[in-house]
């Protein structure tokens, strides 16, 4: 069973009454993406979102998919390739969150498909993520890297050996 589809996974500036972003002009339909990203997207959802829901065998919730490079300040980001997603433990807030976000994070490394995956927003004593991105490169080596952002900081760190022992388990 199929729980995500291409529509979840594109962010633009779409007003009200209008079917083209105010930022890059796409139409807000999938079939309108530029070549590539809708198969990148595809790709990321098939090869990685469908498998880690399915281990995970709860709902989750993709915050960001696909976003126009008017909406990103690094055109570099794998966002704007469609080769990656921020995802989160649906229907939970506070604590709760970043204890199943864990959780969610570690099925991620279980599945084992992804090129880099970041724990976001985790407080400097843990590594509970509010939110965590994947990416996954249709083309190319996917390297399964893994990464933090501590809340507060602009710059990513690596997992320190205790980290990674946790989040292994």
């Amino acid at each position: 069973m199929k729980w995500f589809k291409i529509f979840d996974m594109i962010k633009c500036f779409f007003q009200k009454n209008s079917d083209r972003c105010e930022g890059c002009r796409l139409e807000q339909a999938a079939k309108s993406l530029p070549y590539g990203i809708k198969e990148n997207a595809e790709a990321l959802i098939n090869d990685v979102l469908e498998p880690v829901r399915e281990e995970y065998g709860k709902p989750i919730l993709v915050v960001n998919g696909f976003i126009c490079p008017a909406r990103m300040k690094n055109n570099c980001s794998p966002h704007v390739k469609g080769e990656a997603a921020d995802i989160m433990a649906a229907g939970l807030t506070g604590s709760d969150l970043g204890l199943e976000n864990l959780e969610l994070a570690k099925v991620v490394m279980k599945v084992g498909h992804f090129d880099m995956m970041v724990l976001g927003d985790v407080p400097s004593d843990s590594i509970e993520p509010r939110w965590i991105k994947v990416t996954w490169k249709r083309n190319g080596t996917n390297m399964g890297m893994v990464l933090k952002k501590v809340a507060g900081k602009a710059e990513y760190e690596s997992l320190s050996k205790l980290d990674m022992m946790q989040l292994a388990n």
